[in-house]
C-alpha cells in the first residue's frame, strides 16, 4: 500500500521560490529605478549614479510622478523607499548562485528580525493566557448562560470569535471550542453545520477584515512599505459589513433546520452522523460561573490589542514598543494568577516555539525579496510588468490582483509568507499604477481570507475532520456566502481606489 502524498509546507514551496528567483537572476534583464525615501527634513533620492537631496514638499512628489500625498511620508505611513516612475535604468546582470541561495533565507531573517521577535512574543503571550483557562471558561459560561436563546448565542458566538480572528488571528486556538459547542448546538436541533459555521466561519470571516492582525495586516503593511493603520477605517467598516452578514447567513440557515430538520444539509448530504467525539450535554446544576479573576484576564487580553491600536496611532509605536507591551501583558497576567516563574518560562517558551516556523516562513519569504535585490531583477520584474498593464485601469488591476490571491492561495494558506512574498514587488507596482498601497494590502487580506473557507491547505479539513462533516456538504452550505463575500469585497476595493 503506497503512501499518501502529502502536500509541500510552506518552507519547502518557498524555498523552491528562491531557486526559481536565482535563476530569473540569469534570465532576466538587470535594472532599476531611482528610489526616494523621506528624511527629517528633506527627501533622498537613491539612484545607481548616486544620492541626491530634494525639498520635502508636495510639489517635489508631484514633479516626480509620485501621486500621494506628502503626510503619508511625513506620517509614517510609508516607511520604505519608493520607486521613482519613469526612471529605471538597464544594470549588468548579476546572477545569483548555489551560495546566494543558501545565504538567502538567512539574510531574510536578519532583515526581518523585528518583525520575528513580535511573532514569538505574540506566541508566548498567546500561550500564558491559555494556560490560565480563562478563554475557554468564558466561552463555556456564555454558552451555558445563553442556553434556550440560541439565536442570540449564534450571533454572539460569531462576532467574538470574527472579532478575535481579525484582531490577533484567532485561528486554530478556536478548535478547542467544538467539544463545547457542538453538544449544545445539537441538544437545542440544530445539525453539525451550526456550530462549525460559528467556529471556522466566524473566525474565516475575521480574518478578511484583520484590523489588527499581526500575523497578516502588519507583515503584510510593513513588507509594502506602508504604515498598517493605513485602511484602518475601511477594514473595520468591512469587519461589520461581513461579520453581519455571516450572522444572518448561519441565523437564516439555522432557523430552517430548526423548523424542519429534513432540510438539513448534513443529514441530505451525509446522512444521520454524529462527531466523532462522545457529547455530554450537562444539565442546569453544571452551569459555569465566570470568576471574576477570568473576567480581569479577559479584560487584560483584549485591553493588550486595544493598547497596541492606541500606541500605534498616538505613540507611533513599531514592532519594539508592541513587542514590550505584549511581553508586559505575559507577566501581568502571571502575576495575576499566581503563576510560579518555571509554568511562565515554559510556557512562554512553548509560545514562541509554536509559531517558530511562521517566525521561519517570514524569514525565508524574505529570501526572495533578497535574491531578486541582489541581481538586480526586482525592480526588472516590476517595469516589464508595469509596461504589460500599462493602460489597464486601476479598478480592473486591483481586481485583477484579487483573483491573483484567489488562485496562489490555494498554494500557500500561510498569510505571513503570503505577504512577504508577493508585497515588496505589488506594493511597489502600486505607485506605478496609482493604486493605494493599503488596497493592494487589502486585496491580499480579501483574497487569502476568502479562499481560506475551502482551500485544503489550510483549516477546513481538520475543522470538517471535528465534527464530522464533509467537504462536499460544506461547500453546498458556504458557496453561496462565497459568492456575496466575494462581490462585496470587490465593491470595497474598487471604492477604495477612488479614496486616495
Amino acid at each position: 500500500m503506497s503512501e499518501k502524498k502529502s502536500f509541500p509546507s510552506p518552507l519547502a514551496i518557498l524555498m523552491l521560490v528562491i531557486v526559481l528567483a536565482a535563476a530569473c537572476t540569469w534570465l532576466l534583464p538587470a535594472g532599476q529605478y531611482s528610489k526616494l525615501s523621506a528624511e527629517k527634513e528633506h527627501f533622498l533620492v537613491t539612484s545607481p549614479a548616486g544620492e541626491r537631496t530634494l525639498p520635502l514638499t508636495q510639489r517635489t512628489l508631484d514633479s516626480l510622478g509620485i501621486r500621494i500625498a506628502l503626510e503619508k511620508f511625513t506620517g509614517g505611513d510609508i516607511r520604505k523607499a519608493v520607486s521613482i516612475p519613469g526612471t529605471f535604468v538597464e544594470q549588468p546582470k548579476n546572477g545569483q548562485g548555489f551560495l546566494a541561495v543558501l545565504q538567502a533565507p538567512i539574510k531574510g531573517i536578519y532583515d526581518s528580525i523585528d518583525i520575528i521577535l513580535f511573532i514569538l512574543v505574540i506566541g508566548g503571550f498567546m500561550y500564558v493566557f491559555n494556560e490560565t483557562g480563562a478563554m475557554v471558561q468564558g466561552i463555556a459560561a456564555l454558552s451555558h448562560s445563553m442556553k434556550g436563546r440560541e439565536p442570540l448565542l449564534i450571533g454572539l458566538l460569531t462576532g467574538i470569535l470574527s472579532f478575535f480572528a481579525a484582531s490577533y488571528g484567532m485561528a486554530e486556538e478556536a478548535l478547542v471550542f467544538y467539544p463545547i459547542l457542538v453538544p449544545l448546538f445539537v441538544a437545542a436541533g440544530y445539525d453539525l453545520l451550526v456550530p462549525l459555521a460559528i467556529i471556522f466561519g466566524g473566525t474565516s470571516v475575521g480574518c478578511i477584515a484583520s484590523f489588527s492582525n499581526p500575523f497578516s495586516v502588519i507583515i503584510a503593511s510593513n513588507a509594502a512599505g506602508i504604515n498598517w493603520m493605513d485602511g484602518l477605517t475601511e477594514r473595520l467598516i468591512i469587519w461589520v459589513v461581513t461579520t453581519g452578514l455571516m450572522i444572518w447567513y448561519i441565523l437564516r440557515y439555522a432557523a430552517r433546520v430548526k423548523k424542519d430538520p429534513a432540510a438539513s444539509l448534513v443529514l441530505q448530504i451525509d446522512g444521520a452522523v454524529a462527531p466523532p467525539y462522545e457529547m455530554a450535554v450537562s444539565d442546569q446544576s453544571d452551569v459555569p460561573v465566570l470568576p471574576f479573576k477570568s473576567k480581569l484576564l479577559l479584560f487584560i487580553y483584549i485591553a493588550t490589542f486595544l493598547v497596541m491600536i492606541g500606541g500605534v496611532v498616538f505613540l507611533k509605536w513599531w514592532t519594539l514598543e508592541m513587542s514590550a507591551l505584549f511581553l508586559g501583558a505575559s507577566v501581568l497576567l502571571a502575576l495575576i494568577t499566581g503563576m510560579k516563574e518555571k509554568v511562565f518560562t515554559a510556557e512562554f517558551i512553548k509560545g514562541a516555539e509554536s509559531l517558530l516556523s511562521v517566525a521561519f516562513v517570514v524569514g525565508v519569504a524574505r529570501g526572495v525579496t533578497v535574491i531578486l535585490n541582489d541581481g538586480n531583477v526586482s525592480d526588472s520584474i516590476l517595469y516589464y510588468t508595469s509596461q504589460a498593464i500599462q493602460g489597464v485601469h486601476p479598478a480592473v488591476f486591483i481586481l485583477m490582483l484579487l483573483a491573483f490571491y484567489f488562485v496562489f492561495s490555494l498554494f500557500i494558506q500561510s498569510s505571513s509568507g503570503m505577504a512577504v512574498l508577493t508585497m515588496p514587488i505589488i506594493g511597489a507596482l502600486a505607485v506605478i499604477v496609482n493604486v493605494p498601497g493599503r488596497e493592494i494590502v487589502n486585496s491580499y487580506l480579501y483574497g487569502m481570507c476568502i479562499m481560506s473557507f475551502i482551500a485544503p491547505t489550510g483549516l477546513v479539513l481538520p475543522s470538517l475532520t471535528l465534527v464530522n462533516v464533509s467537504l462536499k456538504t460544506w461547500l453546498r452550505f458556504i458557496n453561496p456566502f462565497l459568492v456575496m463575500l466575494t462581490l462585496i469585497c470587490a465593491l470595497f476595493l474598487v471604492v477604495g481606489i477612488y479614496l486616495q
